[in-house]
């Protein structure tokens, strides 16, 4: 199996250094990430200016290893071009989690997301990153156990999103947490005294049961399969319940 692996933390990161050593027991990798860190970048991708590449100053032991002056779907687009077999995308480890409705602006999850729009199958991973580094050690079971499982399905192009807690205790199928928050603009002064703001979110509801959320909550490792088509397949089938596909009839 050949597998790109990618991140938004950047090629310093050592979640990304972590998941390609796990993802070599499983076929031949190959790095190639962001040069500087291009956190909740969300799906951006680079078309005003051409995209360079440069070998990774970081070892990977065993590893071909690369840098990219782009975005994390940049380093997909640009990895799957040099390397045209390429079967599956994982993006992570990621230093922070991924959950509900941050899937929105995840630069991790768009890496993901980038290569199933090229008809691979994406994997997005992450775990809760506080003061400390998150241990890697710890995680490593679980990350092998959960790739071992989504990497031997046998469908082509598929998207998951998988979360760990810092210490896992099982593995759970989930659906993605959508709650509603409290978005706050909190002002403050830089050390020349120049004004600038901080925006941070606060959730208003509990993480619903089996949710994403729930389940990291909870000790457990969640996996999300997700899609691509946004549809919202309720208010289609109330809208064309008559026939009615367009108006006026």
């Amino acid at each position: 199996m050949r597998i790109l692996v990618t991140n938004d933390d950047g090629i310093y990161s050592p979640g990304i250094s972590a998941l390609a050593e796990i993802a070599s027991k499983f076929g031949e990798v190959l790095v190639v990430a962001p040069d500087v860190e291009q956190s909740s970048m969300g799906h951006a991708v680079t078309h005003s200016r051409p995209l360079s590449y440069k070998k990774s100053p970081i070892e990977f032991p065993g590893i071909e290893a690369y840098r990219v002056n782009g975005t994390p779907a940049d380093c997909v687009a640009l990895g799957t071009h040099l390397r045209n077999n390429i079967e599956v995308v994982l993006s992570g480890i990621n230093l922070g989690p991924n959950l509900g409705n941050a899937m929105w602006h995840s630069g991790t999850l768009a890496a993901a997301k980038q290569a199933v729009l090229l008809g691979k199958k994406g994997v997005a991973l992450s775990t809760p990153a506080d003061q400390a580094e998150p241990d890697f050690g710890t995680l490593a079971p679980y990350v092998e156990k959960t790739l071992a499982f989504l990497l031997r399905k046998p469908e082509e192009v598929a998207l998951y999103n998988v979360n760990f807690p810092p210490q896992p205790k099982g593995i759970c199928w989930t659906r993605q947490s959508v709650r509603f928050y409290d978005g706050k603009i909190e002002p403050g002064k830089d050390p020349m005294g120049r004004k600038h703001y901080w925006f941070t979110v606060f959730p208003l509801e509990p993480a619903e049961t089996n949710t994403d959320r729930w389940a990291v909550e909870n000790g457990l490792v969640s996996v999300t399969p997700l899609r691509l088509d946004l549809t919202d397949e309720n208010q289609l089938r109330q809208f064309t319940a008559d026939g009615t596909w367009h108006w006026p009839a």
